[in-house]
């Protein structure tokens, strides 16, 4: 940048800059008030001195000036005399360091795009964690050199990318798309627009990003912090976790039903629920545990998980056989215990109330194994759920009721229990999550 002063009847131009851009243009240097020729020795002490500041992360900016300037245009900034170098220190964050961390351990590897010359961006990124080796780190004139093809075979060994121009930025975007990422991107200026608008994410920012730059991304941080984006990282991904309990729940549970009364009619055995108690176990298990499945916190390890694929389906990662083999258990146990009251000698009644709290049971207790795909029940802590403890106990009070309330039970065909008939809802209900408890343990082991 330059600017003309006007001094009485003298004008001075004044530049600043690059210093590696501005030591090219100069020809002189000022020391101890004299203008001697900027050459040899001195110009060697100038680089090596910006070497040492910017090896330290100080971003380092230089001045010059020319005097009776009558030139106009490029030719104004030729000739002059170095004054000096200024190293201004812009540490990152602190919560930075523990973001980039946070990133490499959830499988997001951050790349640096920067404008500051290379040594200040490796010493950047070694202090942030983003980069080890000096050999990670590339500049905007060694990218010119490179064909689209060489970029795209070497972009995935690069974390720094030190004195770009926004041109660079499209080129880095396409590059690491070309390799099969998924490229989140952030920028705040005009220029930054067209990569942010050609990453999978564009992220513009909203204190200091420009207008342009926020209609072309696809989210908008609102404290300019990197951080920010990790958190919301996080919190999809308990989001997406909280989706698949839900459907795993509810799936589960519906196969689980429907299963048991195809096996009735299978194996012509008398209807083992009436359409009333059908209705019933959905108004008990598919309302409000399922509503606070969807509040669940999120696994400790939650970012700890590899990303999943941009094509990957909502079943995947073994979803789908878990919810055929649960709902498949959830049907067979309930009609085991319909015939373990036949086998006994209980009235229709009685064996259609041992398989309707069987059925109900099952399902409660499943509900808290939805909790984790990889973490049984015993594993899980009660109370970091309370919504769903509660649900769950509202749940239970609505099976007593319509077993001990007089009236309800004469509306829902149910009778009364004793401790014999509810140690065989228990163990039928309950012997499926310690068989998949056992399971689980097993296979950690």
């Amino acid at each position: 940048m330059s600017v003309i002063m006007e001094e009485g009847n003298k004008k001075r131009c004044y530049v600043k800059g690059a210093p590696e851009r501005i030591i090219e243009r100069c020809t002189y240097i000022l020391i101890n008030n004299e203008v001697v020729p900027f050459k040899g020795e001195y110009k060697g002490r100038v680089i090596k001195q910006v070497e040492g500041m910017s090896y330290n992360a100080l971003r380092c900016i230089a001045a010059a000036y020319k005097d009776n300037d009558t030139a106009k245009g490029n030719a104004l900034e030729k000739n002059l005399i170095f004054v000096g170098v200024a190293g201004m220190k812009d540490p990152p964050r602190r919560e930075a360091k523990d973001a980039v961390l946070k990133c490499k351990m959830a499988g997001i590897r951050p790349v640096m795009i920067t404008g500051d010359h290379k040594n200040t961006a490796y010493a950047i990124a070694k202090e942030l964690g983003i980069c080890k080796k000096e050999e990670e780190v590339v500049t905007g004139e060694e990218l010119d050199k490179l064909s689209e093809k060489e970029l795209s075979n070497r972009v995935n060994e690069l974390s720094v990318f030190a004195r770009v121009s926004p041109k660079h930025k499209l080129q880095i975007v396409k590059a690491f798309k070309n390799k099969n990422n998924i490229v989140a991107m952030t920028g705040d200026g005009v220029n930054d627009a067209p990569a942010v608008k050609e990453a999978d994410i564009g992220i513009s920012m909203g204190i200091s990003g420009t207008d342009v730059t926020k209609e072309a991304s696809s989210m908008i941080l609102l404290d300019d912090n990197f951080a920010t984006i990790v958190s919301a990282v996080e919190e999809g991904r308990i989001i997406y976790d909280n989706i698949r309990k839900f459907i795993r729940y509810l799936l589960s549970c519906n196969l689980g039903e429907v299963l048991t009364m195809f096996l009735a009619s299978l194996f012509y055995l008398e209807t083992p629920l009436l359409p009333i108690q059908i209705l019933f176990v959905n108004l008990a298990t598919d309302g409000l545990p399922a509503i606070a499945l969807g509040v669940d916190p999120a696994d400790k390890d939650i970012m700890l998980q590899r990303p999943r694929g941009k094509d990957e389906s909502v079943f995947a990662r073994g979803l789908r056989e878990k919810i055929l083999l649960r709902g498949s258990l959830i049907g067979v146990c309930t009609v085991l215990a319909f015939l373990t009251g036949r086998y006994y000698g209980m009235n229709l009644d009685a064996c259609r109330t041992l398989a309707l709290g069987t059925l109900i049971m099952s399902q409660l207790i499943h509900v808290f194994e939805c909790r984790s795909e990889k973490h049984s029940i015993f594993e899980i802590k009660l109370f970091t759920n309370i919504y769903l403890v509660g649900a769950v106990l509202v749940s239970i009070s609505m099976l007593l009721s319509i077993i001990y309330v007089p009236f309800l039970r004469t509306v829902f065909h149910t009778v009364t229990l004793n401790l014999g008939q509810w140690a065989i809802i228990l163990f039928f209900s309950g012997f499926i999550s310690f068989i998949n408890s056992l399971y689980l343990f097993m296979r950690k082991r």
